[in-house]
């Protein structure tokens, strides 16, 4: 699917830009072109050292911010296919933040889609989260905004051929900020207890590699417009610590403002405009001017899901355990993880 194709990849510096990297080189030894774009360099100095370019000479590393729309233009030049996965991530950061985070989450999304549009790009998958959904911060907000900018730019590329899709999920495992390093940091600096925002809280729960997966699925079948949302397990946030930390009490602390008790990715509006897929979900576009709603079923060969049917974290059928979370965490975050 991707040999002999150029890829872009904004953030690609990020936790998952260096794990689709890692697996697209292996999967596929004919890529043409993997460029990393993005705005750190010391960030893109430690990747080239893992990928010299006399072993890879199909890595190019270009300096670029996704807010700056020429320089982005440039670097699609030639361009198959785009990974958009920039974003300012933190919630308090865009709380604080708050143009800065439009600037690059919503304006650099609208600049990926122009550079597309202009280019020649074949294929936009651009990453999306949980928060987006129902969002009650900004940086939710913004992505939401994010998403609906990259499904309707199928209803205003003319006869171009590019396609845009999303692909939305949830907590990431061992990603830089997340719940999981964050404890075993915690306990392996002689903490004395682990706190926990509330003790009910719930995440949907998945590895950068499956991400991937999902990206790359997305690429191979989407006609355009898609939210493809994978079937992941739950967690909950005590669990993780009872998995790290048997040992160590757990304190309740209190909810962060702007974060959710549990998390949502389809809701029952959405439902509406939402298929089963089999592995995943896919919330259609509610205004399509290049298919019919018919037309996005039997290409997947979906169903409808059921009236009512909500897609949150607190309400999933398939849950992580502490023992399989123990596993998880030495499978994709640490192997040599260990209890203690």
């Amino acid at each position: 699917m991707l040999n002999n194709k150029s890829i872009l990849i904004t953030g690609g510096t990020g936790s998952f830009g260096k794990k689709f990297v890692e697996m697209i080189l292996k999967r596929y030894p004919d890529v043409k072109r993997i460029v990393i774009y993005s705005r750190d360099e010391l960030k893109q100095f430690e990747l080239k050292q893992k990928y010299p370019h006399d072993k890879y000479p199909q890595l190019r590393f270009f300096i670029g911010d996704v807010r700056d729309g020429e320089r982005l233009t440039r670097a699609c030049q030639g361009i198959d296919v785009i990974i958009h996965a920039a974003a300012i991530k933190q919630v308090d950061t865009a709380e604080y933040n708050p143009e800065e985070c439009i600037k690059t989450n919503v304006n650099g999304a609208q600049n990926v889609i122009n550079a597309a549009l202009a280019t020649g790009v074949q294929n936009v998958v651009a990453l999306s989260t949980d928060k987006a959904c129902a969002p009650i911060n900004l940086y939710g907000a913004t992505k939401l905004t994010s998403d609906k900018l990259f499904t309707a730019a199928n209803n205003i590329k003319g006869n171009n051929p590019v396609k845009f899709s999303v692909v939305r999920y949830g907590n990431v495992m061992g990603s830089r900020g997340s719940v999981i390093p964050f404890f075993i940091a915690r306990r392996d600096a002689g903490a004395k207890e682990l706190p926990i925002t509330d003790m009910r809280m719930t995440r949907f729960n998945i590895s950068l590699e499956a991400g991937v997966e999902l990206v790359l699925w997305a690429i191979e079948h989407h006609l355009g417009g898609e939210i493809f949302i994978p079937k992941i397990p739950s967690y909950h946030i005590k669990d993780v610590a009872t998995a790290i930390a048997p040992s160590l009490p757990q304190v309740e602390v209190g909810i962060r403002p702007g974060e959710k008790l549990h998390e949502e990715m389809i809701t029952a509006t959405d439902a509406l405009n939402t298929i089963d897929i089999g592995p995943y979900y896919a919330i259609l576009p509610s205004v399509s001017f290049q298919h019919s709603h018919e037309d996005y079923v039997k290409h997947h060969n979906g169903k409808p899901v059921p009236d009512g049917f909500h897609y949150s974290s607190d309400k999933n059928t398939e849950w992580e355990t502490v023992e399989s979370m123990r596993e998880k965490i030495k499978e994709f975050v640490d192997p040599s993880f260990e209890v203690k």
